[in-house]
Order: C-alpha cells, then structure tokens, then sequence
C-alpha cells in the first residue's frame, strides 16, 4: 500500500480551521492558498516559488518551548521540516519531525488541549535560494502544531542536522508569532 502525502483537501481544511480562530491572517496566507489553488503538492519540497513545512511546537511542564539549533542554518527553531510521502496529515509531519530531530517519539506527546486539529500558528518566510540542491529562492509556509511533553522523555538530537536544543520560556520562543500566542495559553 502506497501512503498519500497530506491532500490538498486537508490542508485546506485545517487551513480554515486556524483562521477560524485567527480571521485577521487570512491576508497572510495568499500564497498558502495560491499554491493551493494550483496543479503542483503543496507539501512537495520541488513545488517553488511556495511549499508547506510542519513544526512542532513542543511544550514541558515548566512552560518552556524545546529549540533545536538546526547546523543548515544557524538557528534556534522549533523541530520541523518538510513532510514526506508517509505524513499522511500535516500534524504527522510535525510528529515526524520532532523524533527525527529531537529523539522524542510521538508517544510521549499529547497535542494541546483545542489544538488538536488545527495548528498554533501558521507562519510564511523566505527561503534563501541554494544552488547546491539547484532551488530558486522561495517561501515556506510552516504548519506549527503545538503539544505537550506527556511524558518524560530525554532530548536525543539527530547530530547530522542539529548542534544542540534549549528550552526557553514562552518569552523568549523564538518566533514572533508564536511567543504571542504562547502568551495567551491559559
């Protein structure tokens, strides 16, 4: 049986059930819905000039958010990446990614509470070009799935891409957009 990468059905979908709760980003999600719109899938890391990405936006007791300094580009982010032809669902890449990256398997994880099937947040950036795997400059759109560490589990880092993780408080996440949103979790 061959597994199907998330449908654009479903992206959409979940795509309308953040803006649910975030009516005012509609604007900012023209090229989600763009790429969408057209031929290419949207989760394919060849579609250009946009593709979606997932993160996992992993919470722990003491309200901190896990980091991972990824070593491709210097920076402090949450564990994400590109979905893959067995992510069926958007939140199954961000799982994917958070035991590849971070060694914590999705069994030590519980979405959190009324974000189960819809993201924290859903952010576009710019991706610098890279002609060494021959990509123009392009945009991400990043599916951040927020959940709590259920379990103890330890931090394994995947050494090829990662240097190291911290956790941070919701103060200092590194992303704008999600400390904000962090802030309002009750």
């Amino acid at each position: 049986m061959t597994s199907l990468p998330p449908s654009t059905k479903h992206i959409r979908a979940v795509t309308e059930a953040y803006l649910a709760r975030q009516p005012d980003e509609r604007d900012s999600l023209a090229l989600l819905f763009a790429v969408l719109a057209g031929a290419d899938a949207p989760t394919s890391r060849k579609t250009f000039p946009v593709h979606v990405t997932c993160s996992a936006i992993l919470i722990n007791g003491e309200r901190h958010m896990l980091h991972i300094a990824h070593k491709a580009s210097g920076k402090l982010l949450a564990p994400g990446g590109h979905n893959e032809p067995a992510d069926q669902h958007l939140r199954d890449a961000a799982l994917r990614e958070l035991h590849e990256e971070a060694g914590i398997p999705p069994s030590a994880v519980v979405p959190l509470a009324g974000y189960e099937d819809a993201p924290l947040d859903i952010d576009v950036h710019a991706i610098d070009a890279n002609p060494s795997k021959n990509e123009p400059a392009h945009h991400h759109v990043d599916f951040r799935w927020a959940f709590h560490l259920g379990a103890e589990h330890a931090v394994t880092l995947q050494e090829q891409e990662v240097d190291g993780y911290q956790w941070r408080p919701f103060a200092t996440a590194a992303s704008p957009t999600v400390r904000a949103k962090l802030a309002q979790l009750t």
